[in-house]
Parts: C-alpha cells; structure tokens; sequence
C-alpha cells in the first residue's frame, strides 16, 4: 500500500469521531426527582430519628431534676447530676429488687427461647418429614394469636400446675410467647444456608447432633444474635403476663420491673416524687439501650443476610 493510498483510506481522512453515548433507562426517575426522594427520604428519616430519640432523652434528664426543675422547667437541663434520685429509687422503691428478678426471668427464658426455637427451626429448614409443613404452619400461626385470649386459661393452666406467682413459671410462659417468632424467623435463616458445607461434615464422618451444635450454629450467628435482641426487648419490656401471673401471697418479692415501675408510679406519683419516678424509668431502659448499642451492627446484618441471600 502506497503513502496516497493510505492518505486517501477512510481511517486517515474520517475525523475522530465523538464516544457513544449510552441511551438512557427508560425506567430509571430523572435526576431532579431522584434527588427530590433522596432528601424527602433523608428529611423523614431524620423526623423519624428526632420521634424515636427525644422522649429517650427528655426521661433520661429528667431523672437527674429534682421535682422543682421537672415542674417549672420541663425542657430544660437539669442544673445538677443528682444520683440521689437513681438511689433512692433503687433502694427506696425497690426497683433493685425488680431489676434482679427480670434479669433472672429474661436470661432464664430467653436461653430456653433460643435454644429450643434454633433446634425446632433447623429441622423444618433441612429435613423433609410427613407433616413438617403443618408444624411450620402451626409455629407461624402462633404469632397471629391475640395474647389477650389466651390469658384467662393460660393463668388456670399456671395455677395448676402450681407455678403461679413464681418466677420459673413466668420463665415457661416467656418461652412460649416467643417460640413462633423464633421458630419463622431462623428457619428462613437457616434454609439460606449452604448446602454444600452441611455435606461436607457429614461426609467428613460428623453426626447431626454435631453439625448442629459445631456447624450450623456458627453459621447462623448472625440471624440468632438478631432474633436474641428482639425476644430480649419483647420480654423484657412485657408488662400483660407478668400482671396475669404474678398474683399471691409473697408475689410482690417477685415482682418483674414493669409490675414495679407501675407500683412506683402509683405510689410515687401522688406523693409528687416525679424525681425519683424517672429515675426509676431511666434504671429499666438502660438495659435496653445497651444491648442494642453493643449488637446493632450484628442487628442489622442478621437483618439483611437472609434478604439478600
């Protein structure tokens, strides 16, 4: 090829031609209205946030106000930290006593939720039995039974069994409560779980007691420390059953914190110890707000994994 003919090729006489441009997605919004959901979603968010947070923090200072600044000055800042309230309503109200003892029931029961609820819900998840489908249907439709009817039998059924007004009763009930949330919540998680590595155990000469306890478990940390938050927060801000059922004589030393802080603020709340009556509702969220602040990061993942699995 000559010099004139390559001059005259269409490569060297075309002009550069500009990059193509990609069409654009018919089903993707305009960037304008994109942007309008964007900070409508960011605005809602942050009203949300505000909702949530302010009656948390409004409790939270008032605890430390003596009746004076919670009367005069409802919004303000307390002029003073005074523990003085939080002792006296530990001590004075007796809201030590119901803090312990709706530790005990909480543990109790949540150990007993999870570990019975883990089980029932890996089988339903990886084995195919004659009515396995019934058994999760029954689980699933515990969850849209009212508590409310079944108050009165259930308090015959306690009373029976002689467990009325105790705390290993309260421990049972709590158990049952939140068995169907537990059961339809890890079988999902535990049916987006790999195959392959359950298998591999097996074939390796690992028993089921075995795969369950040593390897499925571990893989579905996640989704059991998510469960774990939202029983821990149902139970122990449950207020129905214990009202039901810690009735008797000697109940009162057993009393959970919901039944104190009620008592409290009957009581405290005509003599006008609004100090101490806050400081009494800031002892029982504590826990609360602690757990979620040391596990949200796991809270959030357990939520997501089997969404995107």
């Amino acid at each position: 090829m000559t010099r004139t003919d390559l001059d005259h090729s269409p490569a060297a006489t075309a002009p550069a031609s500009e990059p193509a441009r990609r069409p654009a997605d018919p089903d993707r919004p305009p960037r304008g209205d994109s942007r309008a959901a964007t900070a409508f979603s960011h605005l809602f968010l942050l009203g949300w946030a505000v909702l949530t947070t302010f009656p948390l923090l409004w409790a939270l200072g008032s605890s430390f106000k003596n009746d004076e600044e919670i009367l005069t000055d409802p919004w303000g800042l307390p002029g003073a930290l005074r523990w003085e309230n939080w002792a006296r309503a530990w001590s004075h109200a007796r809201i030590g006593r119901y803090f312990l003892n709706s530790v005990i029931v909480v543990a109790g029961s949540l150990t007993l939720t999870m570990l019975l609820g883990s089980m029932a819900a890996y089988v339903l998840a990886r084995y195919t039995f004659r009515g396995h489908r019934l058994v999760y249907l029954l689980f699933a439709g515990g969850m849209m039974f009212p508590v409310f009817l079944a108050l009165v039998p259930l308090f015959f059924v306690v009373r029976d069994l002689g467990l009325l007004g105790t705390l290993p009763g309260l421990m049972l009930v709590y158990t049952a409560y939140s068995l169907p949330f537990t059961v339809f919540f890890l079988t999902a998680f535990f049916r987006t779980l790999p195959t392959s590595v359950s298998e591999a155990a097996l074939v390796d000469g690992c028993g089921h007691f075995g795969l369950f306890f040593r390897v499925m478990l571990p893989m579905a940390r996640t989704g059991l420390i998510s469960v774990a938050i939202f029983n821990f927060l149902g139970q122990w801000n449950q207020y129905v059953l214990p009202i039901v059922l810690m009735q008797g004589e000697g109940a009162q030393d057993r009393w959970v914190l919901a039944q104190g802080l009620t008592a409290l603020a009957v009581s405290e709340g005509y003599a006008g110890d609004y100090s101490g009556l806050f400081a009494g509702m800031a002892i029982a969220m504590l826990p609360v707000l602690l757990a979620y602040a040391v596990f949200q990061r796991q809270v959030q993942s357990g939520l997501t994994a089997g969404h995107l699995k």
